[in-house]
C-alpha cells in the first residue's frame, strides 16, 4: 500500500513500564516523524507498530511473545506492516524476538532509537533490522529537532541513563547500560523548549537520576539551575539511590522553593542481611539516617519507596525488620512487589521463598503502607497546598490536578484551566483522592 504526500503513515506505539519508556516513546514518535509517521491509538489501522518493552516485570519478555502473537492477523491482511520491538526486553533478547517471531521486521534497544529512521527504512526495503550495541554517540544529541507542539503542563525529562550499582535482583545495569549522565547545557536548553511550549512542572528521570554528574554540582546544581527558568514552576526528580544522597541535594529540599515536597526513595528491605544479599550498598541504619537529615531540610517532605518481599532467602524475622522500617519512615506512598526471578541476575540462582510465604508477606506490608498512606492524606484535610491542574474530572466543571505532595486533588470551580496553578483548601480525603476548593 502506496502513501501518497497528502496522507501521513500512521504509528501505534505501545508503552510498558517506567516514565523513561514513556520519554522514550515521545522520542520515537518525532525521530519516526520526520519519515512522515504520526500517532494512531489503534493499531488496527497502523502502518507500524512499535512495542516498547520493559524488563522489569514478571515474565515481561512472554508478554511481548503474546501480544506480538495477536497481530499476526494484522501483518497477513496488510503485508506491508512494520512490527518493531524497543526497549529493554529488545536490549535484552533481541536475537531471541528475531527468532521466535518472524513477523518482528526491526528491534531496537534504548540506547539505538535515534537510528529508527534508517532502521525502518531498511525494514521498508525487506531487511531485517536489529540494533542493540551501546553506541559511542548521544543519542539525545542526534534527535535535537523536536516539533514546536503545544505540551501538556507536566513533562519528564531524561537526565541520566543506565545504573551501575548492580543489584542483585535487577536488569537494568545489562539493559540500559553504564550511567551515563547528559550535559547540564543540553538538559536546561531542552528544559527551556518544554517551557515554551506550556510546560510548567518537569520531572528528572533516571535510572539512578541522583548520581547525575552532568553538572559540576551533581543534581543539586541542575535543580538550581532549572529554578532560575521563568514560567517553571515545579521540578521533581526520580528515582534516587540512598547512597548517592548527598549534602548538596539534601540542602536543596530546604532552599529551592520549586523543587516539591515529594522524594521516591526506594529502600527495597528492612534487614541488613538481606540488603546485602541484593548488594544493595547500604543498611537499614544509613537510610534512615538520610531519611533524618532530609526531614530536617524539609520537614513536611512525603516519602515513597519500593519494597521487594520474598528475596531468596528471607526469613519472618528479615521481614519483620521491613515492617519495623516502614513504621519508622511513615511512607505517603509506595510500591511493594513479591520478588521474581530475573534470569541472568544472580538472585535467581539462590534458595527461593515459597510462593505462599511470598503472598502473605506481601498483604501484611502492603497493609501497613496502605494505612500510613490513608493517614497521610486524611492528615491533609484543613490545610492549604497547590495545586498544578492537569484535566477535566469526571463531573462537569470539575478539574483535576497535582498537590506538591503529588496527591491527585479534584476541585469544582468555574474559569479553571488546565495548566492553571492555585491555592487550594482541602475539604475532604477520598480513597485514592483529595476534594478541596480554591483560596
Amino acid at each position: 500500500m502506496s502513501h501518497s504526500k497528502s496522507e501521513p503513515k500512521k504509528l501505534f506505539i505501545k508503552t510498558y513500564g517506567c516514565q523513561m519508556n514513556v520519554y522514550d516513546s515521545e522520542r520515537m514518535l518525532e525521530a519516526l516523524g520526520g519519515q512522515g509517521y504520526v500517532e494512531t491509538q489503534s493499531p488496527d489501522d497502523a502502518d507500524m507498530i512499535l512495542l516498547n518493552t520493559c524488563h522489569i516485570r514478571e515474565k515481561a519478555a512472554e508478554k511481548v511473545y503474546s501480544e506480538l502473537g495477536r497481530f499476526r492477523h494484522l501483518k497477513e491482511e496488510k503485508p506491508d506492516l512494520k512490527i518493531g520491538v524497543a526497549g529493554c526486553v529488545a536490549q535484552a533478547e533481541g536475537r531471541e524476538i528475531m527468532r521466535r517471531q518472524p513477523l518482528v521486521d526491526l528491534v531496537v534497544g534504548p540506547q539505538s532509537y535515534h537510528r529508527l529512521p534508517e532502521l525502518e527504512a531498511k525494514a521498508g526495503r525487506g531487511v531485517k533490522a536489529l540494533e542493540t550495541d551501546f553506541p559511542e554517540e548521544d543519542k539525545f544529541e542526534k534527535l535535537v529537532s523536536r516539533p514546536k507542539a503545544k505540551r501538556g503542563p507536566t513533562a519528564f525529562l531524561t537526565v541520566q541513563e543506565g545504573c551501575d550499582k548492580f543489584c542483585a535482583f535487577c536488569v537494568v545495569p545489562y539493559t540500559r547500560g553504564a550511567e551515563v549522565s547528559r550535559p547540564a547545557q543540553r538538559v536546561l536548553a531542552e528544559a527551556r523548549d518544554l517551557v515554551e511550549r506550556g510546560v510548567r512542572e518537569i520531572t528528572l528521570l533516571g535510572q539512578n537520576v541522583n548520581a547525575y554528574h552532568g553538572h559540576e554540582q551533581g543534581l543539586a546544581g541542575i535543580i538550581r539551575d532549572l529554578a532560575k527558568i521563568d514560567g517553571l514552576e515545579r521540578i521533581r526528580f526520580t528515582t534516587s539511590h540512598p547512597n548517592d544522597m548527598d549534602d548538596a541535594l539534601i540542602a536543596a529540599h530546604g532552599e529551592v522553593e520549586k523543587l516539591m515536597p515529594y522524594l521516591h526513595l526506594p529502600v527495597q528491605a528492612g534487614s541488613d542481611r538481606i540488603l546485602k544479599r541484593m548488594n544493595r550498598q547500604h543498611t537499614a541504619e544509613s537510610y534512615l539516617k538520610v531519611v533524618e537529615r532530609l526531614r530536617a531540610a524539609r520537614p513536611d517532605l512525603h516519602l515513597s519507596g519500593d519494597f521487594i518481599v520474598g528475596f531468596p532467602e528471607e526469613t519472618e524475622e528479615d521481614f519483620q525488620a521491613t515492617l519495623d522500617l516502614v513504621e519508622a519512615v511513615q511512607y505517603g506512598s509506595a510500591y511493594s512487589f513479591k520478588y521474581s526471578e530475573r534470569p541472568g541476575t544472580p538472585a535467581a540462582e539462590r534458595a527461593q521463598v515459597s510462593e505462599s510465604e511470598k503472598d502473605d508477606r506481601l498483604q501484611r506490608l502492603q497493609a501497613l503502607l496502605v494505612r500510613q498512606q490513608r493517614a497521610l492524606q486524611d492528615a491533609m484535610v484543613g490545610r492549604e497546598v497547590g495545586v498544578l491542574f492537569e484535566k477535566p474530572g469526571r463531573q462537569p466543571g470539575q478539574m483535576g490536578g497535582k498537590s506538591d505532595y503529588l496527591h491527585a486533588v479534584h476541585v469544582m470551580a468555574k474559569g479553571l484551566s488546565v495548566g492553571d496553578l492555585r491555592r487550594v483548601r482541602i475539604l475532604e480525603s477520598g480513597a485514592n483522592s483529595l476534594r478541596g476548593e480554591l483560596v
